[in-house]
């Protein structure tokens, strides 16, 4: 192995649910000559379907996972892909706590195959937050547009109380120190409101002014520029021309909404409060396609070379 190979940034990338798109697009975006250029990948799947998908050994370093149930015929949620992608990324956090300065690259995964095989975790970033940071924050980029997340996989009737005052506040500190480790020094927050027309002054909904509104001020108070809560309609209107660094939004669909259609280059999904970086692409198994060769690895790409440019010391996340 040539000294020039040694001094790249080492990753660690999972090829999600076998039965995915993930095997695909690991091995679309290992052959893209940016990320040959940019790190030294370690590649961790299932390897009847890296091999279908065009795995070669030239591509990357490959750790092989088997189980020993037969592997499913059709592309959909199973017990099978279920445990075989959650082996993998158990063993990926693992090797990146062994070794300093990596990074971790997560395909997809499907809950509904995470669920069968049962997983005891919704998805990549609780099994994170219970293991590998207690803060951890599912965070979004593309360019100059960043969001956060203050809740992730809920059902819409639990949000009122699952969003307290404490959690919003935790978020935006958290989403702070991230946006400060990504280059922005004084990070300029907007945090959304729940309800339609930002509550209406309880109209709608007293989420705004009893918990989101005292949220926002005891951020303030903690020194971090923060407005709101706005609209999220509006809000990513804002973003879009820069008025803010970036957005605390309160559930799921408020952030990637907003930035599956405002986005003008590949969206990465990442983890911040880790002990290492965690990115993965942002979309899902789409099992539909799999198997066919049409699944586009912009995202796998624009996933790796963003933890390849944010693996050498000085560390972001940790």
């Amino acid at each position: 192995m040539s000294s020039q190979h040694n001094a790249q940034p080492l990753l660690f990338i999972t090829a999600g649910d076998p039965l995915g798109i993930g095997p695909e697009i690991c091995v679309k975006a290992l052959q893209d000559p940016q990320v040959r250029a940019a790190c030294r990948p370690v590649l961790i799947g299932e390897e009847h379907s890296l091999k279908k998908a065009g795995f070669t050994p030239d591509l990357a370093e490959r750790i092989a996972l088997e189980w020993p149930q037969e592997a499913p015929r059709v592309h959909a949620p199973s017990q099978w892909g279920g445990m075989i992608s959650f082996k993998a990324l158990q063993l990926a956090c693992k090797l990146a706590e062994q070794h300093p300065h990596t990074a971790v690259v997560t395909a997809p995964i499907s809950k509904q195959s995470w669920a069968l095989a049962g997983v005891p975790f919704t998805g990549h970033t609780e099994f994170l937050r219970k293991y590998y940071g207690p803060h951890a924050l599912m965070m979004f980029a593309s360019g100059a547009l960043r969001c956060a997340l203050a809740s992730e996989h809920f059902a819409i009737k639990d949000l009122p109380r699952i969003l307290t005052q404490e959690r919003i506040v935790r978020a935006g500190k958290d989403f702070a120190d991230a946006l400060k480790k990504l280059g922005c020094p004084h990070p300029h927050l907007a945090v959304a409101a729940l309800n339609p027309h930002g509550g209406d002054k309880g109209r709608f909904g007293k989420e705004e002014g009893q918990t989101i509104l005292p949220a926002v001020e005891a951020l303030r108070r903690a020194h971090i520029r923060a407005e709101g809560p706005y609209p999220i309609d509006s809000l990513w209107l804002a973003h879009t021309r820069g008025q803010f660094d970036g957005l605390l939004c309160l559930y799921h669909d408020q952030a990637l909404l907003g930035l599956k259609l405002a986005a003008r280059e590949p969206i990465v999904h990442l983890t911040a409060g880790l002990r290492f970086l965690r990115t993965s692409p942002a979309h899902g198994t789409a099992f539909d396609i799999a198997g066919q060769n049409k699944a586009d690895p912009a995202s796998m790409i624009a996933a790796i070379l963003f933890a390849a440019a944010r693996t050498r010391p000085p560390e972001i996340f940790n």
